[in-house]
């Protein structure tokens, strides 16, 4: 099969973290063997949502579905599997492909990617310790190279701060916040440069006192104001500082090659502390207390393995 002039869809319910993904891989494929990508984006009434993954689509998504169907449709969130089966069903010459456990079996994709934290496994199943991603080598010399003045002149070691905040796994309390903050403080106490960006987790009160700490250090803090400088902070960064609510954050640092700090606030769920055991063993992550420490280990990327796998089985599907 010519692949030259492949379609790929992605398929989510426009949650970015997922959205993220599926673009990440999908521009892996291209990367590789070229084509193009279309998002595909669904927002199901809340009786059809309540069923799902398990019910039928909302018909109002399925009007913009329509012929020439893609080669390849990459879909990643719960909202998304009835949609990629009902688009198996129109058309079997497409590749489905399914990022993270589709919570319904392997059936949900013709093929399936998986941490290896999740417990989901099968002939068709792909798990590897990091989560796919949009941060190529490629994108982090290309915002390298033109990033901002302000973060040019911060010292080195430049340290990439990746804040999170309270999600539904992870409680991220007062105690816990006060305890990054003031470890963030010792950092920038050491005279290391801090580039810090919050997350969409972020609380106000957690900027706030992130502000207040490192405020006459040198410490640069997105306000989220302006182009997103993530990229270039990724491509900048010396090491980094990262709390541990986010495997994405974890993932993206960890294709760097550069020592990952974890903050690890109270209850994070048994399958991060396993992701983040899976990282110090490849020696890329230690836990954060306010101190740098310099381990450069074997940068871990799973994307181009990902978009290796399904050129090989979109190759194999279009010879059988």
């Amino acid at each position: 099969m010519d692949i030259d002039m492949a379609r790929i869809w992605t398929l989510t319910d426009g949650k970015a973290g997922d959205a993220l993904q599926c673009l990440g891989v999908a521009e892996a494929v291209i990367a590789e063997a070229g084509g193009s990508v279309v998002e595909c984006k669904v927002a199901p009434r809340m009786l059809y949502e309540l069923g799902m993954p398990w019910c039928l689509p909302d018909p109002a998504d399925l009007r913009q579905f329509a012929p020439p169907w893609p080669d390849v449709a990459i879909a990643s969130g719960r909202r998304a599997v009835t949609y990629l089966r009902w688009l198996k069903k129109r058309s079997p010459r497409t590749l489905t492909v399914f990022l993270k456990d589709p919570r319904t079996g392997t059936g949900a994709a013709d093929f399936i990617w998986v941490p290896e934290h999740d417990r989901l496994r099968g002939d068709n199943v792909l798990a590897t310790l990091t989560s796919p991603h949009r941060q190529s080598p490629e994108v982090l010399a290309a915002a390298r190279s033109s990033a901002r003045a302000e973060l040019l002149e911060l010292p080195q070691p430049r340290v990439a701060v990746l804040a999170g905040g309270p999600s539904k796994d992870v409680p991220f309390d007062a105690e816990d916040i006060a305890g990054f903050v003031e470890a963030l403080a010792e950092l920038a106490r050491s005279g290391a440069g801090l580039m810090v960006t919050p997350s969409r987790r972020t609380p106000e009160a957690m900027q706030q006192a992130i502000a207040k700490a490192l405020d006459g250090y040198d410490a640069w803090i997105w306000d989220g104001q302006g182009a997103n400088p993530y990229a270039e902070m990724l491509g900048l960064a010396d090491a980094f500082v990262v709390s541990a609510d986010s495997t994405n954050m974890l993932s993206e640092a960890a294709a760097t090659g550069k020592t990952i700090h974890v903050f690890i606030p109270k209850g994070v769920p048994k399958k991060i502390l396993r992701f983040i055991g899976g990282l110090m063993e490849h020696g890329a992550v230690v836990k954060f207390t306010g101190h740098l420490e310099n381990r450069p280990y074997q940068p871990i990327d799973s994307t181009p393995l990902i978009a290796q796998e399904i050129l090989a089985r979109l190759s194999a599907l279009a010879q059988s």
